[in-house]
């Protein structure tokens, strides 16, 4: 069960870096950032709820007492940590508001061990600091003139904060005995709810108006492939191995997206983006020869 674990973290993080090629068609179509968060979140409420009829409806049973659960995942872990990404690009770059964004690993190994009890070993914090330095090697920051203020890297900070968020609560839902089905439907019915206070219908009506086909695959594709399959993986995952490991694990999606880049965009990464990505998978190798690790619930 564990190797089981370690493949469905692994796709996750493979499905999350290939969200790009959705995002950059979509946004040729003329959508915005928020709009396509919304979109691909309702893609997902579909997907998933249409799984559970089909599989079984009383995945959509939960008790009201566990509702911030889903509150928390889907409002920090979607809406409030893709706002503040986007708004760390406005005020710094993209390089830098990834980098940010995927300090994630830290919060949730600190908060892993505040509320669940986790160890923080040294081959975890060896894994974390090799993950986040290959994230900012693939981001090519180190190879331009990164743009930093202290507001823009404090709401990076909290993009990360958010992000790591959604495990957290996550990890609750789990623990109460919630299937990942569950768990994920209704924080992406909460995140599109949030989310449409922020969202510009017209803009996705006259995209879809302009070009329908395209559209309509690239938002599947963003919903389906990059959205519902890694959230469920990485829910389903969770359950067999502990919140800082399944998170330093999934950083292989920056090393996915420059993958990406080469073989669709002709992309040619430079030598530090090279090393970048043999480093952050030499974390996910390492992580998992941490022989402490149990793959009980905490």
């Amino acid at each position: 069960m564990k190797k089981y674990g370690l493949f469905l973290v692994l796709l996750a993080g493979v499905s999350w870096g290939a969200i790009g090629v959705f995002v950059k068609a979509l946004n040729s179509c003329g959508m915005d950032a928020m709009q396509i968060v919304e979109a691909k979140t309702i893609t997902a409420i579909c997907a998933i709820g249409l799984i559970i009829l089909i599989r079984d409806k009383r995945m959509f049973q939960f008790q009201l007492k566990h509702i911030w659960t889903f509150c928390g995942a889907g409002i920090a872990g979607v809406v409030l940590s893709n706002q503040l990404y986007y708004v760390t690009i406005r005020e710094t770059s993209l390089s830098v508001a990834a980098v940010l964004l995927y300090t994630s690993p830290f919060f949730i190994m600190l908060f892993s061990a505040i509320l669940f009890h986790e160890k923080i070993t040294s081959i975890k914090v060896i894994s974390l600091a090799m993950a986040l330095a290959g994230c900012m090697m693939v981001s090519g920051i180190f190879e331009e003139s990164a743009v930093l203020s202290f507001q823009g890297m404090a709401i990076g900070l909290c993009s990360g904060l958010g992000y790591g968020l959604f495990t957290i609560f996550s990890r609750y839902g789990i623990n109460y005995g919630y299937p990942s089905l569950t768990i994920q439907f209704y924080s992406f019915v909460i995140a599109a709810i949030v989310g449409a206070f922020f969202t510009d219908f017209s803009q996705i009506r006259e995209a879809m108006e302009t070009d329908c086909i395209p559209v309509i695959l690239a938002t599947l594709g963003a919903g389906l492939l990059s959205t519902t399959i890694p959230c469920l993986a990485y829910t389903a995952g969770m359950r067999h191995m502990d919140n800082g490991k399944a998170s330093i694990m999934v950083s292989v999606d920056p090393v996915v997206a420059i993958l990406i880049g080469i073989v669709f965009y002709n992309e040619k990464p430079s030598v530090i983006s090279a090393l970048g990505m043999v480093l952050s998978i030499a974390a996910i190798v390492l992580i998992n020869t941490d022989q402490r690790e149990i793959t009980k619930q905490p």
